[in-house]
């Protein structure tokens, strides 16, 4: 590395990749009866930063209100989206049912602890404007 660059920490370095990926993530619980507690959502964000551990990727940060909850992660790219997707929620769906189970039988019905869709949106580094006009000004050769 250049000694003129400062090390970045969200820049992550593989053996042929420089990368820089973040994902915004929301869940909501089915039905989004107002499920969450502060305790449930504690140990929810334990278990997700568990999971993304175990996928070469981190939760940067978790928040949630009583009925949905956001994740930061940054994760490389030969993460499937989707796939670590699946994981958070059905790894958390299991702890949660398993170690809440009085208190979320009553908002849960059937086998199901999240609903099946979710929010994703890429996060962090310039905004797609200043990409754009950074790509258009790049000189090409004659």
């Amino acid at each position: 590395m250049s000694p003129r660059w400062e090390p970045n920490p969200n820049i992550r370095r593989g053996r042929s990749v420089v990368y820089t990926l973040h994902a915004h993530l929301v869940f909501v619980p089915k039905y989004r009866r107002g499920d969450f507690t502060d305790e449930i959502l504690t140990r929810c964000e334990e278990i997700m930063s568990e999971v993304c551990a175990k996928a070469n990727a981190e939760l940067r940060e978790f928040n949630g209100e009583r009925d949905h909850a956001h994740l930061l992660i940054h994760y490389p790219p030969q993460v499937k989206l989707r796939a670590l997707v699946g994981s958070l929620k059905g790894v958390s769906a299991h702890y949660l049912r398993k170690e809440f189970h009085d208190h979320i039988k009553r908002y849960l019905w059937a086998d199901h602890f999240w609903s099946p869709s979710y929010f994703a949106a890429s996060a962090g580094g310039a905004p797609l404007a200043v990409v754009k006009e950074y790509i258009e000004n790049q000189k090409r050769p004659d």
